[in-house]
């Protein structure tokens, strides 16, 4: 590109990434969270069809991250393709139209966010921790859901309708409970297990 069309995109980019205040800082002054949305105007500088994106939102804060999030929807909104790589399932189930998991370089399963959940886990998830969570998993996780897993201090129990298994904690004073709906973390997990990889 030309020296003179870069800097015609210079303050839309820095608009589009919040910078417009930081026009004259230097980079190595910005923050982390700034130096991120700079790499994304950067990236945008030629105006891309296709843009490649690696974790664009690691280490930034929540305003930062969902400032992110905004800006990229606004691309896809304007037609152009992303193709994004994360370790944050939130950030993929909100983003991503398709998407697929890789696990040791392999696919193992593609689709749509929410076909990806109906596909691969039951619909609901309840949480359960406490004290005595090991010995009431032993007793009664089998009873009340399709599937569970103990990890760490937390029995995760996998159900198609969790109001039995909820009245039932709801009696157990030494337990928590978190009930919510399953999501793409939960699949993730499913798909490639809860053990720590290197």
């Amino acid at each position: 590109m030309k020296d003179s069309e870069i800097e015609a995109r210079i303050p839309a980019l820095l608009e589009f990434a919040s910078l417009t205040n930081k026009r004259d800082a230097k980079v190595p002054t910005l923050s982390g969270g700034m130096k991120r949305r700079l790499t994304l105007a950067r990236a945008l500088v030629n105006d891309p069809d296709v843009v490649f994106l690696d974790e664009p939102t690691t280490g930034l804060d929540p305003q930062a991250r969902h400032l992110i999030w905004q800006r990229l929807r606004e691309l896809t909104q304007q037609g152009k393709t992303l193709l994004l790589t994360t370790h944050f399932m939130d950030e993929a189930e909100r983003l991503c139209h398709r998407l697929a998991v890789l696990d040791n370089g392999k696919l193992i399963s593609q689709g749509t966010p929410r076909e990806l959940i109906e596909q691969n886990i039951e619909p609901q998830v309840v949480e359960v921790f406490g004290e005595t969570v090991e010995a009431w998993a032993n007793e009664n996780a089998a009873r009340y859901s399709q599937r569970f897993e103990l990890s760490g201090e937390t029995v995760f129990c996998y159900v198609r309708d969790a109001q039995p298994l909820v009245a039932h904690l709801q009696a157990q004073s030494a337990l928590r409970y978190l009930h919510r709906p399953a999501n793409l973390e939960d699949v993730f997990l499913k798909l490639t297990g809860r053990e720590m990889r290197e």
